[in-house]
């Protein structure tokens, strides 16, 4: 290992120096490099060698009078440096190869997750580990498949959320607070708060943001059991503030409610100007693409494409990221040439904004009148019939990246992922441009990953584990394909109204199980004013749609992974919370996992429609036989990688009929 302290100024490359003064097109004014060490004791990956880990800090600066940075929210309030800039100071970390020389020339960023790297364990398999392994990769074991090693990616990671949990091992962005004439911003927020459906059950009731008073007379609290449920007050005496970032129920220890949804409305102060997490990301990227002089890139150099790649929270900002401007740097360039969105639905983050809460994410219970979906949703040019306007994500400007959007069943439930490829209210289906793509991993789910047990949860069934990694990865490559030599990724694989595979939730087409409720509706996509008070507006309304299944229960379209196409089980995308929760709203962005009897005579006794195992695959042959198909025919149409089909038809060798 490799204990330095680096600084690399805008002008050059010095050891333990000073900064040089930056150039006036300068963004990124000093990376600062605390370690470089190898990566899994300096083993190699492929033809790309070994890898080492080069860990820091950037440091930046926006000009708020630059077209560029103009609509960033409350810029203008933030404090500047003695040359009028506004200043910001992001974690970074780079996996890079040894020898430059070996790498491939493509840089993938992983947009964060609420500061954590989803790569190696949502998208290469690595096994589950604690938060703070997952941030800190450092064995081969870590790199689970090894894809992006060996195919010589130089993979980046830096702050944009601020208030990512550093001490948890999460890398976040430093960013200032705006001030308004010198004076803090004081304004009402409003924090829901929920227990055992997003964190443990006793959970404090930590607040999002400073309260500027403790005067109860300044807050309300209420509760209300289901999210269409009036809220109902909970009197000031029975709860007060802890501390200035958290309340409590009275009588101490007081527990609350499991999933009733406690809606906390205050004073708060002091707002960070978030909307800069948008333009570091762009200004790191564009930096460590650039050709700096003297070796002094800490990418290595020699980065001829950038790929993106975001998973549910982090998809959702790279499609904000697109539509806002951001993917065109202050000097008129491309930032990144291709996006791959996973599991992101039609929605946005909720961070360039006042008081933003980027953590925050829709659903049918939670969050539901937060902003993240509003018009436009889809990357095809159209006229909304709700609000009038006209619009679609990317900007046609010359700017855009190369786009692929996936999804899976939950996203159709939860998040609107159909109106991707409808009209706003779902009468017919539309046509992405040659840019984009869309697909469906079917019968997949939001949390999808490697190593997952099943069990029930806060759900009436028990939870799903399908993992669609292997789809992701093929896609992943199709990406770097299209970018590096034009080769057009597989078509668009998602459920359409023209063929009947998208449809409205009661006539999906589920087939009766004792025990297994079905939901009745998708999350709607609830039009308000403000979210501090809520209140749907009426009128037209967008309606997503869900797609149909076949008589096991398992999604018609989309890319149908073996687990599916020769199926053992019926998946979902979908759950429902069973007591004490609401029982019968979507639970949570959960799927089910719902096994074939294993014998016919079981199958009758139990009175379920769908075959048994005994009566699918009479020997173990017939489901080998069953997996090798559908891999060949995934394989062929670049859906799946070699090397995955492989490993999937020797897995279904290993195990009986």
């Amino acid at each position: 290992m490799r204990n330095v302290w680096i600084v690399i100024g805008a002008l050059g490359y010095s050891l333990g120096g000073a900064l040089g003064s930056a150039p006036a097109h300068a963004r990124i004014t000093g990376i600062e490099i605390g370690s470089v060490e190898p990566f899994a004791d300096g083993a190699a990956f492929g033809a790309a060698g070994s890898y080492e880990r080069v860990i820091g800090t950037a440091r930046g600066e926006l000009d708020p009078s630059d077209p560029s940075n103009a609509g960033i929210v409350d810029i203008a309030l933030a404090p500047r440096n003695a040359r009028g800039m506004v200043e910001y100071r992001t974690d970074l970390f780079i996996l890079r190869p040894k020898d430059p020389a070996r790498g491939n020339g493509t840089l993938l960023f992983e947009v964060l997750n609420r500061g954590r790297k989803f790569l190696f364990n949502w998208v290469l398999d690595a096994p589950a580990q604690a938060v703070q392994a997952v941030n800190d990769p450092k064995s081969a074991v870590d790199a689970g498949t090894g894809l992006v090693l060996r195919r010589g990616y130089t993979v980046v990671w830096s702050g944009w959320e601020a208030d990512a949990l550093r001490q948890q091992g999460g890398m976040a962005i430093d960013v200032p607070v705006a001030t308004r004439y010198g004076r803090p911003i004081v304004e009402t927020v409003r924090d829901e708060l929920v227990s055992a459906t997003r964190g443990p059950p006793e959970a404090p009731f930590l607040l999002t943001f400073k309260t500027a008073s403790q005067d109860k007379a300044e807050a309300r609290l209420t509760v209300r059991r289901r999210e269409a449920d009036p809220p109902r007050p909970v009197p000031a005496e029975a709860w007060h503030f802890a501390t200035p970032g958290q309340i409590e129920l009275l009588p101490k220890g007081t527990k609350p409610l499991p999933g009733s949804l406690y809606e906390f409305t205050y004073q708060a102060t002091e707002p960070k100007v978030l909307g800069i997490g948008f333009a570091a990301t762009r200004d790191v990227v564009a930096h460590l693409r650039g050709a700096v002089a003297d070796g002094a890139n800490p990418a290595g150099g020699g980065i001829k494409q950038t790929l993106a790649l975001g998973i549910s929270q982090s998809g959702r900002y790279l499609r904000d990221f697109i539509q806002q401007g951001f993917n065109r740097d202050e000097a008129g360039r491309r930032v990144f040439d291709g996006v791959l969105s996973h599991i992101a639905g039609v929605g946005g983050v909720f961070l360039n904004a006042r008081f933003g809460q980027p953590s925050r994410t829709n659903t049918q219970h939670e969050d539901h009148l937060y902003p993240e979906n509003t018009f436009p949703f889809s990357a095809a040019p159209q006229h909304d019939p709700v609000t009038g306007r006209a619009g679609t994500i990317l900007r046609g400007d010359g700017f855009d990246p190369l786009l692929i959007e996936m999804n899976t069943g939950t996203e159709y439930w939860q998040k609107g992922a159909s109106l991707l490829t409808t009209d706003p209210i779902g009468r017919h289906d539309v046509g992405l441009p040659d840019t984009a793509r869309a697909y469906l991993v079917s019968s997949g789910f939001h949390y999808g990953r490697a190593g997952l047990t099943s069990t029930k949860g806060p759900c009436t069934t028990e939870r799903s584990t399908l993992n669609p990694a292997p789809a992701i990865r093929a896609l992943l490559v199709a990406l770097e394909e299209w970018v590096t030599d034009g080769t057009a990724p597989p078509a668009s694989r998602v459920p359409r109204l023209s063929d009947g595979t998208l449809v409205e939730a009661a006539a999906i087409g589920f087939p009766f199980m004792v025990g297994v409720p079905v939901p009745t509706a998708p999350n709607a996509i609830t039009r308000f004013g403000t979210y501090v008070d809520p209140r749907p507006e009426g009128g037209l309304q967008y309606r997503p749609l869900v797609p149909r299944v076949d008589a096991d229960g398992n999604e018609v379209a989309g890319i149908r992974l073996p687990v599916i196409a020769a199926p053992r089980a019926t998946y979902t995308g979908w759950n429902l919370y069973a007591d004490p929760f609401p029982a019968d709203a979507l639970c949570d962005r959960e799927g089910s996992q719902i096994p074939f009897p294993m014998t016919q005579a079981d199958r009758i006794a139990k009175g379920d429609p769908r075959l048994s195992l005994e009566e699918r695959y009479p020997d173990a042959g017939a489901y080998v036989a069953s997996v090798t198909k559908s891999v060949e025919a995934l394989v062929s149409d670049r859906l799946l990688l070699r090397e995955d089909g492989d490993r999937m038809i020797e897995a279904a060798r290993q195990r009986t009929p």
